[in-house]
């Protein structure tokens, strides 16, 4: 079998290169995009930790009236954030909520057009896929590395990491509800004379609403699984105590901020489950 590790396939190598390379010419381009996702996480902070906790809970409360119109939902959501006001970790909960709804409008900006444009031409879904396919099943903890490489420690390397690991799930289900579209409705919006955006616009996207909504529930849940990971490479969040019990092998600590992400991931997860009626 000598002659089989004898010629090693350069695949680390050539990765190494690769990113040897765009950390030589690409410095501008990264150095603008840290910027630029600075921007929006200093942004969303501002917003969730300025005001009164309270008012943050009673615009979340509001939201949740909003889109399931019961006070039995909204009376679980606020119960919810009461508790972590209780076991003090708001500061940690904004942070960590700054990170998932950072990566949820990157990747629904990015992913939703990518599956509109996917869906409209299989060859390219079919190229694509494999890249997908290693998006989600390469090693969240691979991300980190060139993410520090490129953007060094902080928030900015957790949300590109995330961006990454996370993107393929708006991209697919956006895919799934544009390509599922009923044929006879697309066939009757030809016969009305309806163009190609308007199509899409009126047939193809509020068919696929709801996919697309899951797409986000995806995105957001998915997000909120990296917060302990991204914390690894010093992004703030529910994650830094985590890390923290974890190197003193603090079991209470471990529990407590563990069962606050459980809180956040259930309430989100309920706010966003939007059933087609």
């Amino acid at each position: 079998m000598e002659w089989l590790t004898e010629t090693k396939i350069p695949v680390g190598k050539t990765a190494s290169d690769i990113f040897d390379w765009l950390q030589d010419n690409g410095s501008a381009f990264f150095d603008g995009l840290a910027a630029v996702m600075e921007w929006l996480i200093d942004g969303i902070l501002w917003i969730l930790q300025t005001p009164h906790p309270l008012m943050v809970v009673a615009v979340f409360v509001g939201i949740t009236w909003f889109i399931h119109k019961s006070w039995k939902m909204c009376l679980f959501v606020g119960l919810g954030f009461l508790f972590i006001l209780n076991q003090g970790y708001w500061e940690e909960t904004t942070e960590s909520l700054t990170l998932v709804l950072s990566s949820c409008a990157v990747c629904m900006a990015i992913g939703v057009p990518i599956g509109i444009v996917a869906a409209h031409r299989p060859k390219l879904y079919r190229a694509m896929r494999p890249v997908l396919d290693l998006m989600q099943t390469l090693p969240t903890f691979v991300y980190l590395i060139p993410a520090i490489v490129f953007f060094g420690i902080g928030m900015v390397p957790g949300l590109i990491a995330t961006v990454i690991f996370v993107l393929p799930a708006p991209i697919r289900l956006t895919h799934l509800g544009i390509s599922s579209t009923p044929t006879p409705l697309l066939e009757a919006a030809d016969a009305f004379g309806a163009t190609a955006g308007q199509k899409l616009w009126k047939v193809e996207l509020p068919y696929a609403a709801p996919q697309i909504m899951t797409g986000l529930n995806q995105t957001i849940m998915l997000s909120l699984s990296m917060v302990v990971i991204a914390a690894l490479v010093g992004a703030d969040g529910l994650g830094v105590p985590v890390v923290r019990a974890l190197n003193q092998v603090n079991t209470a600590l471990g529990f407590e901020s563990g069962f606050i992400i459980v809180v956040v991931a259930i309430m989100l997860d309920r706010i966003l489950r939007v059933e087609r009626k």
